[in-house]
């Protein structure tokens, strides 16, 4: 209630009735904005296999307690505890995590974090941007990034 930038509760509500209702539809269906086919976005048919059949290796409580986790779950007064490097990456075009509620708040509640946008990249970065996500996730670890 306090976080009025955050997701409505609702939006959690429907992803739970969509996972009970039908697990294995509800993932297919969510990869497609998770790594942005829908918006020109080029995955391969076996990402998305396997992206199906890691959901799917959890349990449905599990799953669904995941939800529970991530959508209530106030991790914001730890952030000002977090005095160690921190690299925050979010995607422009995030269609799962809006990015001024989570990526830009948390890059300004950790001392000193340094954010990185990707222009155009889904949630899924990890797999559409990951020559980019590499690269920059080496220039921090090694104190080589522009800072």
């Amino acid at each position: 209630d306090d976080h009025p930038q955050g997701v409505d509760k609702s939006v959690f509500d429907g992803i739970k009735a969509g996972l009970l209702k039908d697990r294995a539809q509800f993932i297919s269906d969510f990869a497609t904005p998770f790594y942005g086919t829908n918006q020109g976005m080029t995955v391969s048919d076996g990402v998305m296999t396997q992206t199906l059949n890691i959901a799917l290796m959890a349990s449905l409580k599990g799953t669904v307690d995941c939800v529970t986790a991530f959508s209530e779950t106030d991790f914001r007064a730890d952030m000002a505890k977090i005095t160690v490097p921190t690299l925050v990456i979010h995607g422009s075009a995030d269609q799962i995590v809006p990015f001024e509620a989570t990526g830009k708040l948390a890059a300004e509640m950790i001392k000193n974090a340094e954010l990185k946008i990707y222009e155009g990249a889904p949630h899924g970065f990890a797999v559409t941007h990951q020559d980019q996500l590499n690269d920059d996730l080496l220039a921090f670890l090694t104190g080589t990034a522009q800072r």
